[in-house]
This record gives C-alpha cells, structure tokens and sequence, in this order.
C-alpha cells in the first residue's frame, strides 16, 4: 500500500511539474497548462492548446515518457496490491479450513448447490464449498464462506477441503459422470464419510451406489413425488416443511446419533422417561445395522449407534442432544 501512495505522489509531482512548465516556458495560464499536462501523461491524443515553441515541444516529449513511465508503474503497483490482498486472502481461508472438523462439504455452486449452502447457513452447520469457476469462487469469498477453488475431481482439491476430517460431503457438480467419479474419490480418501449426490439421468444411480454413495437424489423425481403430495396430501406436506425446515415454530424434527457412552445406552423408551423429563417424541429409531423402526414400543431398547428421530423444542432438544453424546 505504501508503493501505491508513493506512486500517486510522484504523479503528482509529474502534474505539477508539467504544468509549470508549460506556464514557465510558453507563459499559459494555470488551466490551459494544466489541461496540456493532462492531456500529454495520459496520451489522449487531443490537440494542442496552443501552438507549441521549440523549447514546448521538447518539454511535452520529456513530460510523455516520464508521464508515461509514472502512470504504468502507478498500474503495475495497484495490481500487485490487488494480487496480494487475494492471495493473502486465500491463504486467510485456507487457515481458517485447516481449523474445521466435523465439517460437511458441497461440491457445486450452481442452482442446487446454492439453496443446499443457504441451508446449511441457515442452520449454521460448518461447511466448506468447492468450485472451480472463478466468479462463484468470488461470489462465496463476498460472502464469507468458507471455500476452496479448483475441480472437486482432484484429489488434491478434496484434501484442501478437509475431505479427511469431514462428517459429509454433497457432490452437486456438473454432470453425473463429475459426481460418480468425485464420490468414488471422497470414499477412498475417507471410507466414513457419508456422501449424497445427486443423478440427473435414471441409469446412473446404481453407478453411483457402486462408488459408495450413501444416498442419491434425483430432483426431478423427488419434485414430482412433491407435487403429488400438494395435490393430496397438503397439509402433511406443509407440516413437515415447517418442522424439519425451522421455520414458523419452535417444534423442531431432529436427527441425533447415540454414542456408546451415552447413559441411555441399554435402557428402554420406557426406562428412559425422555416424554417426561424432556417432553421429547421419539418418532423413529434408526439402527446401526440398518433397521428402521417407526412409532418404537415402550420396550424398545437404546443400543450404541442408533440414530435416533425426535421432535421437541429447541431448548428441549440441546438438552438430549447432549444427554445422548455426554459420558455416564
């Protein structure tokens, strides 16, 4: 910033120079030297104020190159400093994802990836996007949200995300080909992460599946299934797009995972007391085996890893959510 401030002084200096010169030498006014001065730096190519003596016309050729000279280094610098404040920027960004764990990663900031980002912003859940197309990457930067730029292919990109340390990743990039190869690429670099993708066309879901995709999305017939549900069933629709999206209402669905030391660990529905102690509904329970089990019996037993689907308040919920993660 410095460089920058000494250029625009020596510009200065050049202007002012310049117009003394022309005042000195061919006995202008102050505008008409300083218009001349102008004009000749920034090499316009206007005419002549007035008509130039000899003596003028060797001052104006030494006022264009050190004009000249003086504008291209004032451009050079204001670029380096452009170039470094994005630098220095990135490199502030890269910082701050090396700090994330537990993170999900969107792999896409098109027309899907945006409404995924905005929800996840919404519910303030760390995240990491990857793009490669410049504008958007500059978009994200505006916004301040974490993001790295390049192909979600490359290994490499993956890894700057923080792949290794990250709970998910969604891959929303430009062709299903793009997403069957970036999730075969997450999967290798760390088997746990759980990964959903999306399919445009209906032969690659299986493809997709056979990389390691925990779940495939397709819009298309999800937006269809939706539609029906309007038509049908409106007002079920409307509920669960007010409780599982938060908006509206304190009730809130959520999804919480019991670890293996949770004091819950063993006990049943009815052992537990979570309806009166928390005034929490459990809806489902989701086994680590894979088993779903809808509206769980009294007698239902709470084993390490179940996942576990409940609708409460949110003080409610902070309270079991940690009551399910904190040790005995």
């Amino acid at each position: 910033m410095k460089s920058v401030k000494h250029s625009l002084l020596i510009l200065n200096l050049v202007i002012v120079g310049g117009t003394l010169g022309y005042m000195a030498l061919e006995g202008w006014n102050v505008l008409d030297a300083l218009y001349m001065t102008i004009i000749t730096i920034s090499t316009t190519g206007f005419a002549e104020t007035k008509p130039l003596s000899p003596l003028g016309r060797l001052f104006t050729i030494i006022l264009i190159v050190v004009g000249v000279t003086t504008l291209a280094y004032l451009g050079g610098k204001v670029a380096q400093v452009f170039l470094e404040y994005k630098i220095l920027r990135r490199r502030r960004l890269a910082r701050q994802i090396e700090k994330i764990e537990n993170h999900y990663i969107v792999c896409g900031f098109g027309r899907l990836g945006r409404i995924i980002i905005n929800e996840m912003l919404e519910d303030r859940v760390p995240l990491v996007v990857v793009e490669k197309i410049p504008e958007r990457v500059e978009e994200l930067m505006e916004m301040k949200v974490p993001c790295v730029a390049g192909d979600a292919t490359h290994d490499d990109i993956l890894l700057e995300a923080g792949v290794k340390r990250a709970r998910g990743l969604v891959a929303v990039v430009a062709s299903d080909a793009e997403n069957v190869y970036l999730t075969l690429s997450a999967k290798v670099l760390n088997p746990g992460i759980f990964v959903v993708t999306r399919a445009i066309e209906d032969d690659t879901e299986e493809k997709m599946r056979r990389a390691g995709a925990d779940r495939v999305v397709k819009p298309y017939e999800i937006g269809a299934h939706r539609m029906v549900n309007l038509l049908l069933r409106p007002g079920i629709v409307d509920f669960i797009d007010v409780v599982a999206r938060r908006k509206g209402m304190e009730l809130n669905l959520e999804e919480i995972r019991l670890e293996n030391n949770s004091p819950l660990v063993g006990k049943t529905l009815a052992s537990s007391r979570i309806r009166q102690y928390h005034n929490i509904i459990v809806v489902a329970i989701y086994r680590s085996n894979g088993d779903f089990i809808y509206n769980p019996a009294a007698d239902a037993e709470f084993h390490p890893g179940d996942r576990l689907i409940v609708i409460g308040e949110d003080q409610r919920l902070a309270g079991f959510t940690a009551l399910c993660k904190n040790p005995r």
